[in-house]
C-alpha cells in the first residue's frame, strides 16, 4: 500500500508553495482514506490539521494502527532503468523513456502556449504533461530549473531532432533561479491557445512525438493564416461541442488516423501513485512525419523547381523520332509540356490549405494564405461542376490533389544534336495551379471578419468574403442555359458618356430564363414571387458580367438555377423589360431576349434550391450535345456544335509552322458517344484572343465544349475553332496513373464502316508491294536538299549547315478482307525494309552524297527519279530490296487513319476487278483501298503460319 498525503481543503491549498522536496515537515490530525476505484490508501488532512516544520527532538515514533484490513504494500520492486534501445517492441519501434533528474537553464522559448522550451541550448523541455499554469509567468530564458523524475525521450522523429525532457504528473519542476530578462507583455497566465494544446494532451491523449508534431503544425498553420486571414484567437480557440476549434478541425483527419480509437484517458491518481509507474511518456514510438502544411507560395515554387528540373528535351523527344525533325517542328514540339505532381511525390506529403477566393480581375478561383495565392480548378465530383458561390471565403483542406505545372518554352535548337545545350532556350514560363475534387477535401467555415490580402502591406480585400445577406433587397431566380467565354470585349458607349475611346473589358455573357417573379427580402428569407404582369412564361434574359462581377464566372454553369440578389431599396422595374439596366449596354447577341441586365459589382449570386420555386423540380440539367451525324457531316445549317470529349494531345503551333499564319493551340480529342465503340477523333484550334487556353485542358481530361464553330478543311476533314460564344467545362481531371490501353486488333475491312471504325488500331497483314521509296537529306533550318551535307539555298543563304535525314515509303498491304495503302516515315522505313539500326545508318550515309534517292514502282521494275540512275549500285540495291521477300512479308501493323472519319465524302462502293488464276479468269467485287499512316511495324510471332494464310487467300 502506498501512503501519501493529500489536502482537499481550500484554505490549505496554499501549502504547496511552502512544501519542498527533501525537506521534513509535520502534519497534524491526519486520517487515512481510500480513493474510490483504487487500492491505495492515502493520508488526508482535516480542517484542524496544521503544517509545522519538523523538530526531531519533539517527535516520537509510534506503531501505526488502522481500523480494518492492514495496509498492503506493493511487493513488486521498482523498475530498473534501461537504455531505450534495449526494450524495443517486436516491430523494433516501441521504446522506453529514461527516468532521471536534471538541473539546467532555460535558453529559449520554442512555443510558450504549448509549453515547449530549450534547456542549455541542447535539450528540449515539454511541460504540457503537467499542470504548469503558474510556471508560465516565470519560465523564460535565464530561469534555472531543477527537474526531478523527468522522462528523457530521444530519436522521436516527426521533425524533432533534439532529445526532449518531459515531466509527467509524478515528476517535479523546481525553480532554482529567476531570469534577469523582463517578462513578456502578456499579463494573463493563460497564453493564447494554451487551452487548445491542453486538449491535445488531456482529451486526445497524444503521445509526446505526436504532440510535438501537432504543436509544430499548429504553429505553421498560424503563420499561414494569421493575423490577416484569421485572428490568432479564432484559430487557436478552445474547442467545445458547439464551437469547435478551427485549428483542431484542420488536424483532426490526421490525428484520427494516428491516434488509435478507444485510447484510455489519463488517470491522475494512478499516474502519481501506482507502481510500477505508468504514464503517456513511459513508452513511445518513432514517428514518421505524417504530413506537412507548406505555404502556397512554397508549394508553388517547389512545383516550378521540380518541373524545370525534370524538363529534358531528349525525354520529351526521344530518338530516333527526334533525329528526323527539322528545327521548326523540333522547337514546336518542345513549346508546351506539363507535369502533374501528386502529394505522394513529396516527403512528407503536403496538405493543401487555403481560403477560397474569387478573383475580380481574372475571373478565376484561388486559394489564399499569408504567403500569396495559388490558382485552382475545383470540381464537386467527377462530371459535377462547382456551382455554390457560398463557398467563397471557406477554408479548403485537401490531402488529395493534383499540382499541375504547364511549361512554355521558346527555343531555337538547330537540330536534335543540340538538345542537351540549354543555351538554345531563350524563354521559360510556367503556369502553376491545383486541381481538386471537393468530395476529397474538407470545407470549413471561417469567421466573417474582414479578410485581408495575403500581404500585410496591401489594403484589405473584400472579394474573398460574401456578405452575411442584405437586410433589404430584391432577387429573382433564373435558369442558366448558356455561358460564353471569359474574354475582353468591346461594348457600346451609352449616350452622354465620356468621350474617351473605350478599352476592351474582361467580361462574359450569360443567357438564361427568368423563373417566377421578383422576390423581396423578408427577415432572413425571401418573400413570395410577385405576379408577372404582361410577361411571358419563358422570358429570356441576357446578363452581362464585367468589371468585378467576373468573379462569378467559375460558379455559373448551364442547367443550374441561381438567384440574382440586388441589395438596397427595391426597384420595381429592375428585372423587367424596359428597366434602367435594359438598354444601356445592349449587345448584338441580345436578339430573342426580352431583357438585358448588366450585373453590378455589389450584386451577388446564390445557388437556388428546390424549395425556392416549384418550377425547379422539373428542369432538365443535361448538357446539350450535337449528334455525331451533325458533327461529322458537311451540313452547316447550325455551324455551332457542342460535345463532350477526352483530350488526347495538346500542341502549341507557332506562326509559319504547319501552314499556320498565327500562333494557336491544337487539341486532338476523342468524342464521347454512346452508340460508337471506337470514338471518332477531332481537332480543335484555339487562337487569340482565347490564348492562353483555359486551365485544365490537359491530355487525359474529360471536357465539355459548348458552341464551338465547325469547319471543314480543303482535304475534307472536320475541325472546330474557339469563338466568343464558346464555353469550356472540365468534367474530370486526368487520371493519377496513366495506363495505356492496347490498340484494338481488327481486320482491315472493319475500317470501311465510316465513323464507327477505330481511328487507331492494329492489323495482321502482308506487304503485297512497294509503291514508292524516298530517302533524302534536308537542311534542318529551311528543309532544302543538302547534297554532301550542304544546304542548296542561295538567297538568302541558310544560317546553319546542319542537315537531317528523312525518309518515306508507301506500301500496299492486305489481310484477305481489304487492301490498304500505308505511308511510313523516317525511322518507320527501317522497320518496313527489315533493316537493323546499323544497316539503316549505313544506308542513310550512302544517300548523303547525292542528297536524295527516290524510286517509283509502277510495275515489275523501278523508275529512279532526281539524280539517281538505274544502273547506280545504290539504286539497284534498293530496287532489289523492295522486291525481295525481306520487304514483301507478313507484318503486324499499328496504324491510324490518314484522314479523320467524316460523312462529307461518301465511301466508295466496291468495284468490279478481274483476276487471272492460271487459265481461268475471275471477276469479283473489291473494296476501295484504305489510306493509313504507320505508327509501328512489328514482326509476327508466327510468321510462317501467317504467310501460309495470306498466300492461300
Amino acid at each position: 500500500m502506498c501512503l501519501s498525503s493529500c489536502s482537499q481543503i481550500p484554505a490549505q491549498l496554499v501549502w504547496h508553495r511552502a512544501l519542498w522536496p527533501h525537506k521534513a515537515y509535520v502534519l497534524t490530525e491526519l486520517r487515512a482514506s481510500k480513493l474510490p476505484g483504487h487500492r491505495y490508501r492515502i493520508w488526508m488532512t482535516s480542517p484542524s490539521s496544521r503544517l509545522l516544520p519538523l523538530k526531531p527532538e519533539c517527535v516520537r515514533e509510534l506503531e501505526l494502527e488502522l481500523e480494518g484490513a492492514p495496509l498492503e504494500t506493493n511487493p513488486q520492486p521498482l523498475p530498473i532503468l534501461s537504455n531505450p534501445q534495449d526494450n524495443k517492441g517486436p516491430d523494433g519501434l516501441v521504446r522506453d523513456s529514461r527516468l532521471l533528474s536534471y538541473t539546467g537553464t532555460v535558453t529559449g522559448t520554442l512555443n510558450q502556449p504549448a509549453g515547449l522550451y530549450e534547456l542549455d541550448g541542447q535539450l528540449g523541455l515539454c511541460l504540457a504533461y503537467q499542470q504548469f499554469h503558474g510556471l508560465r509567468r516565470v519560465v523564460r530564458p535565464g530561469v534555472r530549473l531543477e527537474l526531478q523524475d523527468v522522462h528523457l525521450l530521444q530519436s522521436m522523429g516527426g521533425g524533432t531532432r533534439r532529445p526532449m525532457l518531459a515531466p509527467c504528473l509524478r515528476g517535479a519542476v523546481l525553480l532554482q533561479g529567476f531570469s534577469r530578462l523582463m517578462p513578456e507583455t502578456q499579463s494573463s497566465h493563460r497564453a493564447p491557445g494554451a487551452s487548445l494544446y491542453e486538449q491535445l494532451v488531456w482529451e486526445h491523449q497524444l503521445g509526446l512525438p505526436l504532440y510535438l508534431w501537432a504543436s509544430k503544425a499548429l504553429e505553421e498553420l498560424a503563420c499561414k493564416l494569421c493575423p490577416h486571414v484569421l485572428r490568432h484567437h479564432q484559430f487557436l480557440q478552445h474547442s467545445s461541442p458547439g464551437n469547435p476549434s478551427l485549428g483542431l478541425q484542420i488536424l483532426a483527419p490526421t490525428l484520427e488516423v494516428l491516434v488509435p480509437p478507444g485510447c484510455p484517458g489519463r488517470n491522475t491518481h494512478s499516474e502519481i501513485l501506482e507502481e510500477p509507474h505508468h504514464c503517456p511518456l513511459q513508452k513511445y514510438a518513432r514517428l514518421q512525419t505524417p504530413c506537412s502544411f507548406p505555404t502556397l507560395a512554397a508549394l508553388k515554387e517547389e512545383g516550378k523547381c521540380r518541373a524545370w528540373a525534370s524538363f529534358d528535351p531528349k525525354t520529351l523527344l526521344p530518338l530516333p523520332e527526334a533525329s528526323h525533325l527539322p528545327s521548326c517542328q523540333l522547337n514546336q514540339r518542345l513549346a508546351w509540356s506539363w507535369l502533374c505532381l501528386l502529394p505522394s511525390a513529396f516527403h512528407p506529403a503536403p496538405v493543401l490549405l487555403g481560403i477560397l477566393v474569387a478573383s475580380s480581375r481574372k475571373g478565376c478561383l484561388r486559394l489564399q494564405d499569408q504567403s500569396g495565392s495559388l490558382p485552382c480548378l475545383l470540381l464537386a465530383k467527377p462530371s459535377q461542376p462547382l456551382t455554390d458561390p457560398g463557398l467563397i471565403g471557406c477554408l479548403v483542406r485537401a490531402e488529395r490533389f493534383q499540382l499541375v505545372v504547364e511549361r512554355n518554352v521558346r527555343s531555337s535548337f538547330p537540330s536534335w544534336k543540340e538538345l542537351s545545350m540549354t543555351g538554345f532556350m531563350q524563354k521559360k514560363q510556367a503556369r502553376v495551379y491545383v486541381q481538386i475534387f471537393l468530395a476529397d477535401a474538407l470545407i470549413l467555415s471561417v469567421p466573417r471578419p474582414v479578410l485581408h490580402s495575403a500581404t500585410s502591406s496591401s489594403p484589405p480585400q473584400t472579394e474573398p468574403s460574401l456578405p452575411e445577406g442584405p437586410h433589404i433587397g430584391q432577387s429573382r431566380l433564373f435558369l442558366l442555359s448558356h455561358k460564353e467565354a471569359l474574354m475582353k470585349r468591346n461594348f457600346c458607349v451609352p449616350p452622354g458618356a465620356s468621350s474617351e475611346v473605350p478599352k476592351p473589358t474582361l467580361s462574359f455573357l450569360v443567357l438564361g430564363s427568368w423563373l417566377g417573379g421578383t422576390q423581396r427580402k423578408e427577415g432572413t428569407g425571401w418573400g413570395p414571387p410577385e405576379p408577372r404582369e404582361g410577361e411571358n412564361s419563358d422570358q429570356k434574359v441576357l446578363l452581362i458580367f464585367l468589371s468585378s462581377s467576373v468573379r462569378w464566372f467559375e460558379f455559373l454553369h448551364p442547367g443550374q438555377v441561381y438567384r440574382l440578389v440586388v441589395p438596397g431599396p427595391p426597384t420595381p422595374t429592375l428585372f423587367k423589360e424596359g428597366g434602367s439596366s435594359c438598354v444601356s449596354l445592349r449587345p448584338p447577341e441580345l436578339a430573342g431576349c426580352a431583357s438585358c441586365l448588366t450585373v453590378q459589382d455589389e450584386w451577388t449570386l446564390e445557388l437556388a434550391s428546390s424549395q425556392d420555386i416549384p418550377e425547379v423540380l422539373g428542369i432538365s440539367r443535361a448538357l446539350p450535345e450535337s449528334s455525331l451525324t451533325d458533327l461529322l457531316s458537311g451540313n452547316f445549317t447550325d455551324s455551332l456544335v457542342s460535345f463532350s470529349a477526352e483530350i488526347l494531345s495538346h500542341l502549341w503551333i507557332k506562326p509559319g509552322s504547319s501552314g499556320a499564319t498565327r500562333r494557336c493551340v491544337k487539341l486532338t480529342v476523342a468524342l464521347e458517344t454512346a452508340d460508337c465503340e471506337f470514338p471518332p477523333h477531332l481537332d480543335i484550334y484555339i487562337e487569340d484572343p482565347h490564348l492562353p487556353p483555359p486551365r485544365g485542358l490537359l491530355p487525359g481530361a474529360r471536357v465539355y465544349f459548348s458552341q464551338l464553330e465547325k469547319k471543314v478543311s480543303r482535304s475534307h476533314n472536320v475541325y472546330c475553332c474557339f469563338r466568343s460564344s464558346t464555353c469550356v467545362q472540365v468534367l474530370s481531371f486526368p487520371p493519377d496513373t496513366t495506363i495505356s490501353a492496347p490498340l484494338p486488333h481488327i481486320y482491315l475491312a472493319e475500317l470501311l464502316q465510316g465513323e464507327k471504325a477505330p481511328f487507331r488500331a492494329t492489323a495482321s497483314c502482308h506487304v503485297v508491294s512497294v509503291f514508292s521509296l524516298q530517302l533524302l537529306w534536308v537542311c534542318a533550318h529551311c528543309t532544302s536538299i543538302c547534297p554532301q551535307g550542304r544546304c542548296t539555298r542561295q538567297s538568302p543563304a541558310c544560317p546553319t549547315q546542319t542537315s537531317i535525314s528523312q525518309a518515306s515509303i508507301r506500301l500496299l498491304v492486305e489481310d484477305g478482307t481489304a487492301e490498304a495503302v500505308v505511308t511510313c516515315r523516317n525511322h518507320q522505313v527501317a522497320a518496313a525494309l527489315g533493316l537493323c539500326p546499323s544497316e539503316w545508318t549505313s544506308l542513310l550515309e550512302l544517300v548523303r552524297g547525292p542528297g536524295t534517292v527516290a524510286l517509283q514502282f509502277t510495275g515489275p521494275g523501278a523508275q529512279p527519279e532526281s539524280s539517281a540512275k538505274t544502273d547506280e549500285p545504290l539504286t539497284l540495291f534498293l530496287w532489289t530490296l523492295c522486291t525481295s521477300f525481306s520487304v514483301l512479308r507478313p507484318i503486324v501493323l499499328s496504324f491510324e487513319l490518314e484522314k479523320k472519319p467524316s460523312k462529307i465524302i461518301p465511301l466508295e462502293p466496291p468495284r468490279l476487278q478481274r483476276f487471272q488464276c492460271g487459265e481461268f479468269p475471275f471477276l469479283t467485287r473489291v473494296n476501295p483501298r484504305i489510306r493509313l499512316s504507320c505508327l509501328s511495324i512489328q514482326e509476327p510471332e508466327h510468321p510462317s503460319a501467317l504467310g501460309a494464310l495470306v498466300s492461300s487467300c
